[in-house]
Parts: structure tokens; sequence; C-alpha cells
């Protein structure tokens, strides 16, 4: 299996805590727009993006803003991540994202989540207390759509379909992940149903997905998929640098700054220490921060770890300034994904 490596981004819109100055909303739309065109330029896989319903993020409709980016790519993947599911209409998101995928040539892929960011739940209308209820039910709407035209399906929280037409349909079989926070319940039903899962990790240990990789294989296997053909992505924050000291001084002031700004989730963001954050980019840290040595030598742990056939990495949250996004962007497409894809492969031809 082929290993790919991306990008997301949440598109938020932080001022510099360096000048103070922050970026208009078009402005960082055109960055974002500019960040995908790079990624594409320099052979990456994935340019992914986060969806968020704050004035502080531009991504409230992420299909949209990847559609912009189809126009000006053209191989590099184009992702969710996440999709909230649980406070969307299936029928719509299939359908945005059938289009994205027509308008890409087949560039479209879905990562569905719950949400860790709630804000939408109230906005459409939603009931918090129904969290799990509503992503289980609409994961299986939007499954049953992607699975056949036309589809008759009844659930809770939806009007019924019957015999409903859903169009238009993909270039191909649009992809379909789970996106995955660590909750055990999480990683057994991906891998119930035989589906790719992508692991979110903000902050913590290498090895804490350890057991929901576990969970994910023994469910699959028992549900009788092939557990081991199943796709594992794990999305992390990082940057990548030409020295180990240097890319963690550009990155640390702007993660700082966007987990206080920007990450309050159902309440006040933190600030992150400076030695907290250095403790998490070390070899047993979660942040893919550092030099390019540093970056694939944690890139091939975590593959060793978890069977990882993909790694999307967020490098320019709290606003870190886009020359300096941009270039670790190019580093990351022409240093680090060559030899991470060259020791995969040789890993697999040797366990042959």
């Amino acid at each position: 299996m082929a290993f790919e490596l991306g990008i997301l981004t949440f598109a938020e819109v932080t001022a510099d805590p360096t000048t103070g100055a922050a970026p208009t909303p078009a402005e960082r739309m055109a960055q974002t727009l500019e960040q995908a065109r790079v990624a594409d330029q320099v052979g990456l896989d994935v340019f992914a993006v986060g969806e968020h319903h704050r004035t502080d993020f531009i991504s409230s409709e992420p299909h949209m803003l990847l559609a912009a980016a189809a126009a000006q790519t053209h191989d590099i993947k184009l992702a969710s991540g996440v999709t909230v599911l649980s406070s969307e209409d299936p029928v719509r998101v299939f359908e945005h994202f059938a289009m994205l995928d027509l308008i890409s040539n087949g560039r479209a892929e879905i990562v569905a989540g719950r949400g860790s960011y709630t804000e939408s739940f109230p906005l459409f209308g939603y009931d918090l207390a129904d969290y799990a209820d509503l992503f289980r039910e609409k994961l299986e709407l939007l499954l049953a759509i992607r699975a056949r035209n036309p589809v008759t399906w009844q659930g809770k929280f939806r009007a019924p379909l019957l015999d409903a037409d859903i169009a238009p349909r993909p270039v191909g079989d649009l992809p379909i992940w789970v996106g995955v926070g660590g909750t055990p319940a999480s990683s057994v039903r991906a891998g119930r149903l035989g589906l790719p899962m992508a692991l979110a990790l903000l902050l913590g240990p290498i090895t804490q997905f350890e057991s929901a990789v576990d969970h994910y294989r023994q469910a699959a296997a028992q549900a009788g998929h092939d557990a081991e053909a199943l796709k594992i992505s794990i999305n992390a924050h990082g940057y990548v640098g030409t020295t180990s000291q240097g890319a963690r001084d550009t990155m640390y002031p702007y993660f700082r700054e966007g987990m206080r700004e920007n990450n309050h989730q159902r309440g006040e963001g933190f600030s992150i220490p400076r030695n907290a954050f250095d403790a998490q980019s070390t070899p047993g840290g979660g942040l893919l921060v550092g030099s390019t040595d540093e970056i694939i030598d944690k890139l091939l742990t975590y593959h060793e770890l978890y069977g990882l056939s993909r790694a999307v990495i967020q490098m320019g949250f709290g606003g870190v300034p886009q020359k300096e996004h941009l270039e670790a962007i190019e580093r990351l497409g022409t240093e680090v994904a060559p030899v991470v894809r060259r020791e995969v492969a040789a890993r697999g031809r040797s366990a042959a």
C-alpha cells in the first residue's frame, strides 16, 4: 500500500503574536489556495480542509474551498478534515462531494467525524445530547447513498427517503473515511464498517492510539473485513524546518496562539508553555515538528506503530506567516515525502 503525505488547514484567522496584525478573510482565502497549489506542485498527495463555524475561521463550507482548489491543482487529493456529519444533512454532503469529485476528476474524499468543535450543533438546530446517535445514524445514511441509487431509508433525525434519486454520482467510489479522536467506540465502529480510519492527534504521546488501532483491526476482522488492507491515517500538528531548533522556534509562538485563540472547544483555550511544547516535539511526543530528518524518523515510527498508509500534517495553525508556511510545505513534499515513501515501500517488500 503506497504511503501518502499531505497537509491540513482549518483556515483560521489569527492575529500574528509578533505584530498584532491579522489577515482579512479574503487574504486568508487567497493564502489557503496558494498552499493547495504549492502542495500539488511539490508532489504531496492530500490537501484537507477542516470545518468550523466561527468568525475566527473561514472554512464553514470545506467543499467550496476544495472546489476552488480543484480548479487550481492537477493531481492532489482533496479531502475534508473533518466534515462534521452529525450536524449536516448526509444527502447534501454526498451531493457536494460528488460535485467536487466531478470538478476534480475523481480527487474528492470525505472524512466524516462527530466534530470536536460543537458550534454547529445549536447553529443548525441539533441537541448535543444526541451527539453520538446523530453521527451513527447520519453515517449509516451517507454510506447507503454511496452504495445505491435510488435509495430508500428511514431514521430518527431526518425525513425518510423513498426511492430517492441522489445526484450527481461521483466519478468513482467516493472514499469515505471516519475521523477518530481516540474514543474506543469510534474506532470499533469504523472497523466494523470496514471504513478507513483517520486518527486526529492534538497533543500527547506518539503511542496514544495503539489501543484504538488494535480495537479497529479486531472489529474489522470480526466483521469479516481484511483488517490489514484497511487504510489508517494520522492527522497531527507540525512544521518542517531546516534545523531542529529553527523548526521549533518558528512553530511555537503561532501554535501557542492558536491553542489559546482558536482551539477553545466548548469553553476557553489554553496556553501551552514552551517546555510542554518541546516535550511534545521529542521522539516520544506526538507533534511532527523538527528538521527534515526528524520528521522522516517520526513518520516512520508512526508507520511502524500503527501501520499507517497516510499522514496529514497541519503546519500553519495559529497563523504561521505565509512565507514560512510555504517553505515548510515545499520541504515536506521534496525532502520528506520521497524518503518516507521509499522506506515504507522497502519495508513492505521485506515483509512480503
